[in-house]
């Protein structure tokens, strides 16, 4: 062994062992765990899920993060949308957004009403208006109301409600991740901050699964 070069192997290793424990707390100050954990609702992949407020400034410069973020993810995960209940003015917007998700118009209204609220400053708060929006995007009146009033609407957003209660969310966008973690912008740091977050943990839950 060389004995001259001792001392820098040393300052390397200790260097090594300063900043591997930084890393690790980098990104564990970046989400938390969900205790207990809850049941996903995908089964054979990596779950994501994103709550969300389309009346939420937060959750619509998030938007073009997470559209990125979605089009090239990974095959072994799933990505699901689930609408914020977190106050009673959010559930006609719960309510429009499973409507249009069962009318099969999502893709025509979900970036639209996003940027109706945010961009253009439309007050799209109310069932009528929204009955109005969705007619200006191609959707009768009638299709509507008979969608947005129906049970399995109310079911889905009651669904929803409790999802948010189990999960334990005080605010939108919040990202779960398979059922365990949990992060936000307020953890993360920047948007960005928080697609990165979501890749580690999708990560780590798949070597987990490698390793069942």
């Amino acid at each position: 062994m060389n004995i001259r070069l001792l001392p820098q192997r040393l300052s390397l290793a200790l260097l090594v062992l300063l900043v591997a424990p930084s890393a690790a707390r980098s990104l564990g100050d970046s989400y938390e765990d969900v205790r207990p954990a809850q049941p996903t609702l995908t089964e054979g992949k990596i779950e994501v899920l994103e709550f969300f407020w389309y009346g939420c400034p937060h959750c619509y410069d998030f938007e073009p993060f997470l559209e990125k973020w979605q089009a090239a993810k990974p095959a072994d995960v799933e990505f699901i949308r689930i609408p914020g209940v977190l106050n009673p003015q959010w559930v006609p917007h719960a309510r429009a957004y499973y409507a249009a998700q069962k009318l099969g118009v999502l893709d025509r209204i979900h970036r639209p009403l996003f940027d109706a609220l945010h961009k253009d400053r439309e007050k799209v708060f109310t069932e009528e208006a929204l009955q109005n929006f969705f007619e200006s995007h191609g959707v009768a009146p009638k299709e509507f109301k008979r969608v947005y009033d129906s049970a399995e609407i109310t079911t889905r957003v009651k669904q929803a409600l409790v999802l948010a209660q189990n999960y334990r969310l005080e605010g939108v966008p919040a990202i779960i991740v398979n059922g365990k973690y949990r992060t936000a912008l307020s953890l993360a740091g920047s948007y960005a901050g928080v697609i990165e977050v979501i890749d580690a943990l999708v990560t780590r839950e798949r070597e987990a699964n490698k390793q069942q």
